[in-house]
């Protein structure tokens, strides 16, 4: 039985061999220039093979950075529709076709920026199945609705509405990204990384039959220092790390903390 969402233990990550590996992932953002393909090399060179390791460039070096070839490659975004008069925007199907093996979704910048809403993230997570990619749904709160005690209740409705019926094991991970630690350098205490993850893994198991075996990234601040402690927090099974993945020293870092898991 899995502990109470508000009760959880921080260190109890070893009691969970029997789920997939630990993924790192990286989300380069709207960084890179082909100059920066060599981090990709290096971090394929590089890493421990303890983990599954997973970088997520820009669109426009995608197909380059799949070309390194070693490293499982991922876009940052899709759009639902397999073609069309979309200016600007990429299927889930040009994504694979240019290496890619999985995408983010719903992540806080497409919905505050771009205004995604629930069910937006929902239509591009079938088109990323249709396409063959991992679907990498981002979930979390802001500051206000953590200080609000609002964040279980936050969580919940963006993956009940985010998350399709037909998410298993191999097709979707849920990357929990608390909005107010994004890039601010702040980080959730550990009990409260438990907290949250221990309820997502409720909400999954309740409603999914591979609900305990789905991967539930940590995201939001990341960085070398902290890594150990979050990926051996109880349900984190990896982490989506944002400006420690622009450097192959830092992410490697971080990738070497990874549990390992059979």
């Amino acid at each position: 039985m899995r502990p109470a969402a508000g009760k959880a233990k921080a260190r109890t990550a070893k009691g969970n061999p029997g789920r997939m590996r630990q993924l790192i992932a990286g989300n380069w953002k709207m960084h890179g220039l082909a100059a920066q393909l060599d981090e990709i090399a290096a971090i394929r060179d590089g890493h421990t093979r303890h983990a599954d390791i997973l970088i997520c460039p820009p669109a426009t070096l995608l197909s380059r950075a799949a070309a390194i070839g070693g490293i499982a490659i991922g876009g940052q975004d899709c759009r639902a529709e397999i073609s069309g008069a979309f200016t600007g925007d990429v299927s889930a199907e040009m994504l694979a076709d240019a290496g890619a093996a999985a995408v983010i979704l719903g992540h806080s910048e497409r919905r505050q920026y771009h205004g995604e809403r629930d069910n937006d993230v929902t239509q591009k997570a079938k088109a990323a199945w249709r396409a063959g990619l991992l679907a990498i749904i981002c979930v979390g709160e802001t500051e206000a609705e953590r200080e609000a005690g609002h964040m279980l209740d936050i969580v919940a409705r963006q993956i009940a509405g985010s998350v399709p019926d037909a998410a298993t094991a191999q097709n979707t991970a849920i990357a929990y990204e608390p909005v107010w630690a994004i890039g601010t350098g702040r980080t959730p205490t550990a009990q409260q990384i438990a907290q949250m993850h221990a309820h997502i893994r409720v909400l999954l198991t309740s409603r999914f039959a591979a609900g305990s075996d789905m991967r539930i990234l940590y995201g939001g601040s990341v960085k070398p220092s902290n890594a150990r402690e979050i990926l051996s927090i109880a349900n984190v099974d990896g982490a989506l790390v944002g400006g420690a993945s622009l450097k192959a020293g830092d992410f490697l870092a971080i990738a070497a903390h990874a549990l390992p898991r059979s």
